[in-house]
């Protein structure tokens, strides 16, 4: 399989390819100064150069070598979280400095997995799954006690902070097929955005709190396996204006985490194609 870097301009409706490699790589975050993207593979992480050089560095991250897609970078571009099962098996929160160093663990309960670092840079939003109960939980970046928001009703997983710090957004199959919802960081207010007949998942907000993406499987797929055609989506805030934008063979490691620009005028994806195509 061959791993197609992409951006996508949401003004122009352009897409510019960064960097193909046949190495698995998945889940692009833009810096917050966008000169690079951070990625995962192998159970590593990677920054690539976003200067048209296409250089590709891997992250000191100590002793974590078995990170899965579900990392980030602060807000003021200072750290780098990952999950990563290396010290205990299942999937723990920890984060280290952004240039790459000794992790710092965040999650005393697993497996925890990453999605949304608050604007104010205070608070880890995660998917816990405990008593076989996947959850949203958030958690202080000191650690301390995890703020559980929901309470297993259905499966709950992706969830990211709007840029105002408002609310949660994630994705629940509380009502069936797996939808976007959102809640406010203190558990109040819960809602549901989307109710059609596709399974929704991975809801990131715009920097410019306007609009929301979101990665959508046709109704028969369970979970977010990858290797699939799957559609890129783009909506208002409040689930208004739900646009296609495209197609793509992809789905797990497409936009697992947060992939907008600083600008909010773009986002990072992965396309897969096979070595053959």
């Amino acid at each position: 399989m061959r791993s197609s870097i992409e951006i996508y301009n949401i003004k122009t409706g352009q897409t510019r390819v960064v960097w193909q490699t046949t190495q698995l790589v998945e889940a692009p975050n833009f810096s917050p100064d966008g000169d690079y993207l951070l990625l995962n593979g192998d159970g590593l992480l990677y920054r690539l150069a976003l200067d048209g050089s296409g250089k590709v560095e891997k992250v000191d991250t100590g002793f974590a070598a078995a990170c899965n897609n579900d990392h980030g970078i602060s807000p003021d571009g200072r750290q780098i979280v990952i999950s990563d099962k290396t010290e205990f098996g299942k999937s723990t929160i920890y984060v280290l400095p952004a240039e790459g160093g000794a992790p710092r663990l965040v999650t005393q309960n697993q497996p925890s997995y990453w999605h949304g670092w608050s604007p104010d840079g205070k608070d880890l939003a995660y998917c816990g799954i405990r008593d076989d109960l996947f959850d949203i939980y958030t958690i202080s970046v000191d650690g301390g006690e995890e703020k559980r928001l929901t309470r297993g009703e259905g499966r709950n997983d992706g969830p990211d902070y709007s840029a105002d710090g408002q609310w949660i957004y994630f994705n629940s199959s509380r009502t069936g097929l797996m939808q976007i919802w959102r809640i406010h960081p203190d558990g109040t207010g819960l809602e549901q955005i989307t109710s059609d007949n596709y399974g929704n998942w991975f809801a990131h907000p715009s920097p410019n709190n306007d609009k929301v993406l979101i990665l959508s499987y046709d109704p028969d797929v369970f979970d977010h396996p990858r290797d699939l055609d799957v559609r890129l989506r783009l909506m208002d805030m409040d689930g208004g204006n739900l646009t296609t934008l495209f197609k793509l063979f992809g789905g797990q490691g497409t936009i697992n985490v947060p992939n907008w620009s600083p600008s909010g005028d773009e986002f990072a994806y992965v396309r897969y194609y096979p070595i053959s195509a």
